[in-house]
């Protein structure tokens, strides 16, 4: 199994580009529909803290996931698979970067990733929404921590914990 985590995120980190928001798609179907690994609502709740602590969201899901089903081992495991791929890119290319930074192919290559990465953001917001704004609150709290980040350029931290107290407090009036 700890072979099975780091071989499943180790794909996911390699054939990813743009980061983490990028890598939720590759992470929704390889850990949710796939493997079965966790549920919808486990992989957005891991989204949620993912966002509020620190390092990158890809790496903490992965390690989450990997301490859900094997504890520590798993964790570690989950997260050098997801990692692995960058590092080893990344010290590849970090001889030539200085070359393929100005090469007119590689810069037309990475406009064209660019522009599916945006949309397979917009793939899992449009999956996300239909499968967690169920009602007129839901509705109004993602409105208006879309504004809050967008024109007063609010935190995701504070974001969150306000959305988290507006839940709690939507929950206990039901």
């Amino acid at each position: 199994m700890l072979l099975e985590l780091f071989w499943s995120f180790f794909k996911i980190g390699l054939f990813t580009f743009g980061g983490g928001y990028a890598m939720i798609p590759l992470l929704q179907s390889e850990i949710v529909e796939r493997k079965n690994w966790v549920s919808e609502e486990e992989i957005m709740d891991y989204y949620s803290i993912g966002q509020c602590t620190p390092g990158i969201i890809a790496v903490n899901v992965s390690t989450f996931t990997g301490y859900k089903l094997r504890g520590i081992k798993g964790a570690v495991a989950a997260t050098l698979g997801i990692v692995c791929p960058s590092l080893i890119i990344i010290t590849a290319l970090a001889n030539i970067l200085n070359i393929l930074i100005e090469n007119e192919a590689v810069n037309h290559a990475f406009s064209g990733i660019r522009i599916v990465v945006i949309a397979l953001m917009a793939d899992v917001i449009i999956n996300m929404w239909r499968k967690n704004i169920k009602d007129f609150w839901q509705f109004m709290v993602f409105a208006i921590a879309v504004t809050a980040m967008v024109f007063w350029g609010a935190s995701p931290f504070w974001i969150i914990i306000a959305a988290a107290f507006f839940g709690l407090v939507l929950r206990k009036g039901n």
